[in-house]
């Protein structure tokens, strides 16, 4: 039995990218509320690495389900390991600081990666950046401040960390349209959490040996503790967790493969909002109204860039280019 989302795409579908993406945002908004709320039983290397695992298992049943073993593995093993290693700096900033700032402030740090794609579409992609996409990038960056209030009393440098978040995703957004289009989403996915397990396993004998002053530790336990004591109830949550992460990479890589990341872009900026509301569910935390103004305009920025994009006929790049 073959289920067509999985396989290689064969074409545009705007109305299924759309739908695909919603389900994927709104899944990865409560897979990373949980991550926060799971993060003191834990360390981000070892998340990475069991719940990879998880992952990598549940993704050999699937391609068995749906096509075979064949639908793990890229045409193209360069992009798609470049791909990996962009979501897993990605991932270590945008967690990092889990325990000292609230899942708002982590989310409007990773959704500045539209202000990060117009950065680099000049020198990375050599599009011309008109005088709506530089308004647009202004217009997120005072966002941005409103959000992170880098003057106020509370203000930390942990807030500003989900920022470098931002920036990882937007490159790995733009690797993912430009070289990994005709990618099968499970190819993509089983290459994310190899390396999330190549680089947990690293970063969890760095943690173990690096001689850091025990205060740091006990201020930033999420990334400097190796390698906590693993629970039964751990691993079932982490096994969740799996799921959620898995399903939710899926949808939205198979989203962004299958209509223009301008299209989908508006709609993606409902994590924003499904982050507040985990938050308040969760954590008992809510947003400032100054920090929700910041956040509309965030994607009311990423919205401006996403629709003078679909004006802008796409264009393949040559096999030089991509090679």
């Amino acid at each position: 039995m073959k289920m067509s989302i999985f396989e290689q795409p064969q074409g545009d579908r705007p109305m299924l990218a759309l739908a695909l993406l919603l389900a994927g945002v709104s899944i990865l908004s409560l897979q990373d509320s949980l991550v926060k709320f799971v993060a003191p039983q834990t360390s981000f290397w070892q998340l990475q690495i069991i719940r990879s695992s998880f992952n990598l298992v549940m993704l050999v049943g699937l391609a068995i389900f749906t096509g075979g073993i064949r639908l793990l593995w890229p045409q193209r093993l360069g992009p798609a390991i470049l791909r990996g290693v962009l979501l897993a700096l990605c991932m270590a900033f945008f967690f990092g600081a889990a325990q000292q700032i609230t899942v708002t402030q982590m989310a409007t740090g990773l959704y500045t990666y539209p202000l990060f794609v117009t950065l680099l579409a000049g020198p990375v992609l050599g599009e011309r950046i008109g005088r709506w996409r530089i308004g647009a990038l202004l217009l997120g960056a005072a966002g941005c401040l409103l959000v992170l209030n880098p003057f106020a009393d509370a203000f930390t440098p942990f807030q500003a960390v989900p920022v470098l978040a931002g920036f990882f995703y937007a490159c790995n957004i733009l690797v993912l349209r430009r070289y990994c289009r005709n990618e099968s989403p499970l190819a993509l996915v089983c290459m994310v959490n190899l390396l999330f397990i190549v680089t947990g396993s690293i970063g969890a004998v760095v943690a173990s040996w690096l001689p850091v002053d025990p205060a740091w530790r006990e201020m930033i336990p999420f990334i400097l503790v190796a390698w906590p004591q693993v629970t039964t109830v751990l691993l079932g949550f982490l096994a969740i967790l799996a799921v959620l992460n898995l399903f939710g990479n899926l949808f939205l890589s198979r989203a962004y493969q299958t209509a223009d990341s301008s299209l989908l872009a508006p709609l993606d900026f409902t994590y924003l909002l499904l982050i507040a509301l985990w938050g308040r569910v969760m954590f008992d935390s809510w947003p400032t109204p100054l920090a929700i103004l910041g956040m509309a305009m965030i994607a009311a920025a990423g919205m401006i860039t996403a629709m003078r994009e679909r004006r802008r006929p796409f264009r393949t790049p040559s096999p030089r280019q991509s090679g």
